[in-house]
């Protein structure tokens, strides 16, 4: 007769999930398909994307057993399914896999806008299907099957929004999971997400891709000249502007009244500024740049980011050396 504690033991060596459906296998797909594998909680993980070569990379690489160009393929039978496309897809693929969910599975995403993606995937989603949205706030400007890598949520925040009437066993199980992806889990609204990540990450982007069309638009500038002499400051703050284009505009539609709101903001303050520079106000400048130096590194003290630069680049790997 099997001791008890065998049993136990052999339960707790079972997956969390059976099968793992990833919709899109971009850079959050194929990451979370590296920790997913790297912490052993799924006993299968497959995906889908439309593009032929998309799909055939992400078999080669070994973050699916199949990829499909059908995601209603890719859900079947799946107990947890990811949505990670741009938030502009969310409704029609959930209108499409909403039917062939099964019951007791969890349905979940990782956009950067939670209020318009409850909005557009949960009148599709039938009874006995757990719908809880996320958002893991990691990434890096890099897109497509091989950008992904199992460290990138390590030390980072997943974001959580459950409607009012998600299932707590549910939320439980799906926050232990972004958990043992390595990252720190908190519960808000959607609203609350989409006000807070219009400033940390919405607006920057959408200034850092302004600022390098106002760079590349300039008559006196050269294309060659901006690439020559790019100083630390641009290179670190565009950056992101190399980030996917769908993605980011389709946040920008989805979000656009936080994100107005924010800008609204940072206009009032950036007139500030300019009224200081015009005016030869030293001390109103030293004062604000103190202050965001602060904030700069209180972002470096909660261990969000470290104060080396890298433009991006992620630590090289012992297997191949590979930035």
């Amino acid at each position: 007769m099997e001791k008890p504690e065998s049993a136990v033991a052999e339960r707790a060596a079972e997956p969390m999930f059976k099968r793992v459906a990833l919709i899109g296998i971009g850079l959050i797909g194929s990451s979370i398909s590296h920790a997913a594998r790297r912490a052993g909680l799924a006993g299968d993980i497959v995906g889908s994307a439309p593009p032929p070569e998309m799909r055939a990379r992400a078999e080669e690489l070994g973050l699916v057993s199949k990829a499909y160009a059908d995601p209603v393929e890719a859900a079947k039978g799946a107990d947890l399914v990811v949505l990670c496309t741009p938030v502009g897809a969310f409704q029609e693929i959930a209108q499409a896999i909403g039917p062939h969910l099964e019951p007791g599975s969890i349905l979940t995403d990782v956009g950067s806008v939670k209020a318009a993606a409850i909005q557009d995937i949960a009148p599709h989603v039938p009874a006995g299907v757990h719908f809880i949205a996320g958002h893991p706030i990691a990434g890096t400007e890099q897109s497509g099957p091989d950008a992904g890598f199992a460290e990138l949520f390590d030390g980072r925040w997943c974001i959580l929004t459950p409607g009012e009437g998600a299932d707590p066993s549910a939320l439980a199980k799906l926050s232990e999971f972004w958990r043992k992806l390595g990252s720190n889990v908190e519960i808000m609204t959607p609203e609350h997400h989409d006000m807070v990540l219009a400033i940390t990450s919405h607006v920057p982007h959408l200034i850092a891709y302004n600022i390098v069309n106002t760079a590349s638009h300039l008559e006196r500038v050269t294309d060659s000249e901006v690439i020559k002499f790019s100083a630390a400051g641009f290179r670190d703050f565009t950056r992101i502007a190399a980030s996917d284009p769908i993605m980011w505009r389709d946040v920008f539609l989805n979000n656009k009244d936080a994100v107005l709101e924010m800008l609204g903001r940072f206009a009032e303050d950036l007139t500030t500024l300019q009224r200081a520079i015009r005016f030869g106000d030293g001390e109103t400048l030293e004062r604000l740049f103190t202050q965001a130096r602060a904030t700069r590194r209180g972002i470096i003290q909660a261990g969000q980011d470290t104060a080396q630069p890298d433009f991006g680049r992620r630590p090289a790997r012992a297997k191949d050396g590979a930035q």
